[in-house]
């Protein structure tokens, strides 16, 4: 895929993000057309749980999680048994996680937001299920939109490597 492609890609996740999708619906959503997934909506709601580091529980990084389902649809396995085939899906989500890492310094959610174990930047429980509203603040507060940019980039340029 060309530069300016994966840049389109990139910017097109980073405005979902804008529009108020979460991290790793902005990331899916904006590649999963490539596997033949047209209906953005249908995109959406698939990776919709995966938001704030899974469900808003600041675990693995939304973003990266998005990532991780495109790498399930560029080589996961659909047939029962298939020892290789999951070993192979294992690498690519191994690669794709360590490059993000490396770039971005964990796929934790809370560290990457560099919130408490128990609280997000704005000091609220992390039990609580509730987005935060987006405001300028939130933007200021919060690393998500080059989370999500970065998981575009990693992902695409990983598929050109092979």
């Amino acid at each position: 895929m060309k530069k300016e492609e994966i840049e389109k890609r990139v910017e097109r996740a980073k405005a979902l993000f804008k529009q108020g999708f979460n991290c790793s619906q902005s990331v899916f959503a904006a590649c999963a057309d490539i596997y033949g997934i047209e209906d953005e909506a249908l995109a959406l709601r698939l990776s919709a749980s995966f938001g704030g580091g899974i469900g808003r529980m600041r675990q693995t990084c939304g973003a990266a999680c998005g990532m991780f389902m495109l790498a399930g649809l560029e080589n996961g396995s659909a047939i029962a048994g298939d020892a290789e085939g999951k070993k192979a899906n294992y690498a690519l989500v191994q690669e794709l996680a360590a490059k993000f890492k490396e770039e971005n310094g964990s796929l934790i959610c809370a560290e990457l937001l560099g919130a408490s174990p128990k609280s997000s930047p704005e000091g609220k429980n992390f039990t609580d299920p509730t987005p935060a509203p987006r405001t300028e603040e939130y933007y200021k507060k919060r690393p998500c939109v080059e989370m999500v940019a970065s998981a575009v980039r990693v992902y695409l340029e990983s598929r050109d490597k092979k």
